[in-house]
């Protein structure tokens, strides 16, 4: 069985996008200091992968992002993975994914008359293969076919291992976008596009979010199915909504972290995540007009209970706009 953006939004009004997988792991006690980072799990636990994704759905979310944003093809050979064993951990992400869908489904999902969860398999740009913090910085120094090539493989392996809905997320650079998207236009897939932004109107690059939507119309790239913002500080998103909703009919997905600040050097992220509880944060995000909410890096399974919650309580009351933002 498929599931498809379009089904889950009706049916919910409101979709829960799940939490951070590299957080999840690490409490499960995984290792995931590592230019692999959560890849390396997809080859030496990948039953912890297929629990994350369960812990989420048990939570609320609506659909799931796969284990695949630090999974290349140069990341896997150059640690002495041969070409095909590159491979089948690229498609073991999907894998995955589909079977803990399956299996929370059959246990409880389908009976409580929950939506069956969307996959969407994502990708990191080229900078989160460097694992040096460049998904916050860009401007790679690569050219244009290199990129290409970067990503052109790993898409048609998500895709014939069974992925939903590609998603192209943690992006700082237009540019990278527009190769994403142009291969994923020419193998007739849906994708969703989801920017790494610096603060309320800019992506990491320093491009203006809304010339980001421009770009990205939906007459030039018609598999685009969604747009949004993701792994930037919460206090930023709701701006964020706003911009994107002025120029763009699409629907607007955000799953920031929980506020806590990234070292790339350390590897580490430090804070406390801001004055206010994640729920907070997602009915702003609500009442700006997210269509879709979740969280990224250093969020659990509580903050998409707090969501899923959010969610619930804004519906009933009817979609208030005058919430003091």
């Amino acid at each position: 069985m498929k599931a498809s953006l379009d089904t889950v939004l009706k049916e919910n009004g409101i979709m829960v996008i799940d939490g951070s997988m590299s957080t999840a792991l690490e409490q499960m006690g995984a290792d995931l200091n590592d230019k692999l980072w959560t890849a390396k799990v997809l080859a030496e636990q990948p039953e912890l992968v297929k629990e994350v994704h369960k812990e989420y759905f048990r939570a609320g979310a609506d659909c799931g992002i796969t284990c695949s944003y630090q999974a290349t093809l140069p990341g896997f050979l150059a640690r002495g993975y041969s070409p095909e064993e590159s491979e089948e951990l690229i498609r073991r992400s999907v894998r995955l994914f589909l079977e803990a869908r399956d299996e929370w489904w059959a246990e409880e999902g389908e009976r409580a008359g929950r939506s069956y969860p969307l996959c969407l398999a994502g990708m990191g740009p080229y900078g989160a293969y460097l694992a040096d913090g460049s998904e916050y910085r860009g401007q790679y120094g690569v050219s244009r076919q290199t990129l290409y090539d970067f990503h052109r493989r790993r898409i048609e392996l998500l895709l014939e291992a069974g992925a939903d809905l590609l998603l192209f997320e943690t992006q700082p650079s237009l540019e990278e976008v527009l190769i994403e998207a142009e291969i994923a236009e020419s193998l007739d897939a849906d994708y969703w596009i989801s920017f790494s932004c610096r603060d309320g109107s800019r992506i990491c690059e320093g491009t203006p979010i809304r010339e980001c939507a421009e770009a990205l119309s939906p007459e030039k790239y018609p598999h685009l199915k969604m747009i949004g913002i993701n792994c930037t500080e919460p206090r930023w998103i709701v701006s964020l909504i706003r911009e994107l909703k002025a120029v763009t009919t699409l629907p607007v997905g955000v799953y920031p972290n929980s506020g806590k600040v990234y070292d790339p050097v350390t590897k580490t992220w430090s804070g406390d995540g801001g004055a206010q509880d994640f729920g907070t944060y997602v009915r702003k995000y609500l009442a700006a007009g997210a269509d879709a909410v979740g969280g990224c890096c250093t969020t659990t399974a509580v903050h998409i209970r707090e969501t899923a919650q959010a969610r619930e309580q804004f519906l009933q009351s009817g979609r208030p706009a005058a919430v003091r933002l």
